[in-house]
């Protein structure tokens, strides 16, 4: 059942952390989603916003992390440590992790980037924040793949296919043109009912979310 974010919810949070209740604070947000856990410190002192995001689990809080006012997390990101940012860069896909990186001083990007142990995941982020603003890459994670405009339906499915291998999980299909300026996305289920003859331009949407 969703938790209630009231006045009272928020009240019990803030006399926990005013007790250093730990135990009782995790037992109560155990099984709150992210965007509860958001809704929560966008409520809550910057002060009890950073304790909750140093006691609870980075799982928890790194989606909330981004779901959070900008400002906000600018302020929260200044309280943790390069480690406890590590933490959270780890659970996040890598277009989500380069934005948070992207907004820290440059003397911190070092020292977060340091302490991610998944070299890979790095390499990712810092292939990310390498591109030019605009571009399809500044706005693809690398868990994403790409299909280009002129492509035909039946060379999209074949790409697709081997773009696949190289990630976790499909999140979404970006469409690019000539110049790999990200123009739209791809729908799966547009891309399984249209004819093998069509185009990825004649079927793509243009709006990016």
């Amino acid at each position: 059942m969703a938790t209630e974010i009231n006045k009272e919810f928020i009240q019990s949070i803030e006399q926990l952390i005013k007790r250093n209740d730990d135990k009782a604070l995790l037992l109560l947000l155990a099984e709150d989603h992210p965007a509860d856990i958001a809704e929560i410190i966008d409520i809550l002192s910057l002060n009890n916003a950073t304790y909750l995001f140093k006691l609870l689990d980075s799982e928890q809080t790194a989606e909330a992390l981004m779901e959070i006012d900008d400002d906000d997390r600018e302020k929260i990101l200044k309280n943790l440590s390069a480690e406890e940012i590590a933490d959270e860069i780890d659970e996040l896909d890598t277009d989500d992790a380069a934005d948070i990186i992207s907004e820290l001083p440059p003397e911190r990007i070092t020292e977060v980037i340091s302490e991610i142990d998944d070299d890979e995941h790095v390499k990712d982020i810092v292939d990310l924040l390498r591109y030019d603003e605009g571009t399809a890459g500044s706005l693809m994670a690398k868990e994403l793949v790409k299909a280009k405009e002129n492509w035909t339906i039946q060379i999209c499915v074949r790409e697709m296919r081997d773009q696949a291998k190289e990630v976790t999980r499909v999140h979404s299909i970006y469409v690019v043109d000539k110049n790999e300026q990200l123009i739209g996305r791809l729908s799966l289920k547009d891309l399984l009912v249209a004819s093998d003859k069509a185009r990825v331009s004649d079927i793509y949407i243009e709006k990016v979310d």
